[in-house]
């Protein structure tokens, strides 16, 4: 009765397997999204009332093709589907849309439907895997603050102000160190400053946000404080302070320590800004050999601890090298504020996917390995786990003795 309850097992997988050989790897891919919840969402936002055959489903479908095959037009995203004829009810479309009647939806349909169903996705996918170990031993959340900028032409985007003859638009986004995925993310033209774009940012009690000097704003940082939430900021080099006490310096494990104290500020409108004690933490950067100043508002962790986690602020600038060079996200395929948002949410439902996809892959894939290899086979009909799993055939060795037959 085992073995025949084992044999029915292994049936039903042989038999899953064969079926989802009949698909192609993109439309697999997209089964891992949660219709139901964009259907609520296109219902709240009201996407679909004058839809014109284009419907907000098959909207996203064709803007994550255009991420994962890196199309450069509305044409060639509209040529790459329509070449994938009879594989497109697998996707939950019934034809491949036009150049215009994308391009019409990319300045029409709302962008924050985008927007909300990422964050339905990261609820869902983006906290239960992390990308790595956490070394830290503190519990708290750690995210990491920063923002990049990308460039564009001023002529084209005229409402990207940026500078005279150079526009340009900032994303400022708040990562979680656990899955490297963006817990917040904010769009603004290229004027607005990084402190005046992390105002918005939700604040998680107990959490610990690191940031660079960039965000050493006090009347920001008193409103974290004020809101239970710890930070770490590199504080700016005319920084006017006296020490009030100077802790014990960690052992010989920790030479790159230089200076540890609590601190106050001086300054008339900082300490206006901020009134309470500060801790201050100075530590030898080898790499670069020159000093880094850090100020935080937790006396309890050592010095070490804090020199680590603004080391690990490092992990958000290869998030962004990451989604600059391996999704369509430097240069855009319309001009308008609408599609240029589309565009960078349906990247990061890209990312967020893509990450997901190597979280469960056996095979130890490199995410620039993963993104190159799933555009080439985008429309094979392989099924996607043995895939991730294995990519490569492994070749049987010949025998070694071998022997050429005599002709004559």
């Amino acid at each position: 009765m085992v073995f025949f309850l084992k044999s029915l097992d292994l049936s039903c997988t042989k038999n899953q397997t064969i079926l989802r050989m009949k698909f192609t790897l993109f439309s697999q891919i997209i089964t891992k999204l949660d219709r139901s919840r964009f259907t609520k969402l296109v219902k709240h936002h009201k996407t679909d009332k004058h839809q014109k055959g284009f419907d907000s489903w098959s909207h996203l479908i064709s803007m994550l093709f255009c991420q994962f095959s890196k199309s450069q037009s509305l044409r060639d995203i509209s040529k790459g589907l329509r070449s994938a004829t009879g594989n497109l009810n697998h996707l939950g479309q019934v034809k491949a849309p036009s150049k215009s009647n994308l391009g019409y939806q990319n300045k029409h349909r709302s962008w924050e439907l985008f927007r909300d169903y990422y964050y339905c996705l990261y609820e869902n996918l983006g906290q239960h895997f992390t990308s790595h170990k956490n070394k830290f031993r503190i519990k708290s959340k750690i995210l990491l603050l920063d923002s990049t900028t990308i460039s564009l032409c001023l002529s084209l985007f005229d409402w990207a102000q940026y500078k005279t003859s150079k526009g340009a638009i900032k994303m400022h986004t708040l990562l979680d160190y656990d899955g490297h995925l963006p817990v917040y993310a904010h769009v603004s033209n290229g004027k607005t400053a990084d402190n005046k774009g992390a105002n918005d940012i939700p604040l998680h009690k107990n959490s610990v946000i690191v940031a660079d000097r960039f965000y050493n704003d006090f009347s920001l940082l008193h409103i974290w404080d004020s809101n239970a939430v710890f930070f770490v900021i590199r504080h700016k080099d005319n920084l006017s302070f006296k020490s009030i006490k100077e802790l014990d310096l960690p052992d010989d494990k920790h030479p790159h320590i230089l200076k540890d104290e609590i601190i106050e500020l001086t300054g008339k409108s900082t300490k206006e800004k901020y009134p309470k004690k500060l801790r201050r933490v100075a530590i030898w950067d080898d790499v670069n050999e020159k000093e880094i100043e850090l100020i935080t508002n937790n006396t309890t962790w050592c010095a070490n601890t804090i020199s680590e986690l603004y080391k690990s602020r490092w992990e958000i600038e290869i998030f962004f090298r990451e989604i600059k060079q391996l999704l369509h996200i430097k240069s855009f395929i319309r001009t308008s504020e609408n599609a240029v948002m589309i565009q960078i949410w349906t990247a990061l439902i890209t990312i967020l996917m893509l990450k997901a996809l190597k979280q469960m892959a056996k095979y130890k894939w490199h995410l620039s390995n993963l993104v190159a290899f799933i555009r080439l086979n985008l429309f094979v009909k392989i099924d996607l786990k043995t895939w991730l799993d294995s990519p490569f055939e492994k070749i049987d060795k010949p025998p070694e003795d071998t022997y050429q037959g005599v002709l004559f």
